[in-house]
């Protein structure tokens, strides 16, 4: 008697147990593909963090690279002030009185020195100067002051500097203000070396 009472128990405890185990896997499943799913948004967001990080990486470098350049541009145009000052005292020296012996030549030597050394150090600061005579007029670099009717030199080249312009890097600080050639020959267009020739 004891047996039979036993055995369907156990019967019953077997039944359990394969509805547990059932209910366990499934629960089991549910949460393996809860935790996928955020393993992989959890993947996304680190991989779009480490993204936005290299952005950021590169954009501060460029931005450094564009401060050491670009940093003293107001300080550079500023000095221009003070060269153009220069030049115009160089130029109101008569130049008979310039190159005869004595006190002023000294004097116009000394200004002239001076404004070679300051162009000198802003140059090695990347300010370089724009002296376009001869080249053709370039909007982005050179301010057409007025036209020049000269047949003798192609139509658009710039005859005569008013101002001399200065780039820091690759940006114009003050375009150079000049006067452009009118009716000569059209410009010759810039080679290229890629056109086959027919």
């Amino acid at each position: 008697m004891t047996q039979h009472i036993n055995e369907p128990a156990e019967a019953a405890t077997e039944g359990t147990s394969d509805t547990g185990a059932s209910f366990d896997q499934t629960v089991d499943a549910g949460v393996v593909a809860q935790l996928e799913a955020e393993k992989a948004d959890l993947k996304d967001k680190l991989l779009r963090t480490l993204a936005e990080m290299e952005n950021l990486r590169r954009r501060t470098e460029r931005e450094l690279a564009d401060a050491r350049v670009y940093g003293i541009t107001s300080f550079a145009r500023d000095v221009l002030s003070v060269s153009d000052n220069i030049r115009r005292a160089l130029d109101a020296i008569p130049a008979d009185q310039r190159s005869a012996e004595g006190p002023l030549k000294a004097f116009a030597d000394g200004i002239d020195l001076t404004d070679r050394e300051l162009v000198k150090t802003l140059g090695r600061h990347g300010v370089k100067e724009i002296s376009p005579k001869g080249e053709k007029f370039d909007p982005n670099m050179h301010q057409a002051m007025f036209e020049v009717p000269d047949a003798s030199v192609p139509n658009g080249t710039v005859v005569q500097v008013m101002q001399t312009g200065f780039s820091i890097g690759e940006r114009v600080l003050r375009p150079a203000l000049v006067g452009v050639s009118k009716g000569g020959a059209k410009a010759a267009p810039p080679i290229d070396n890629d056109t086959p020739i027919v």
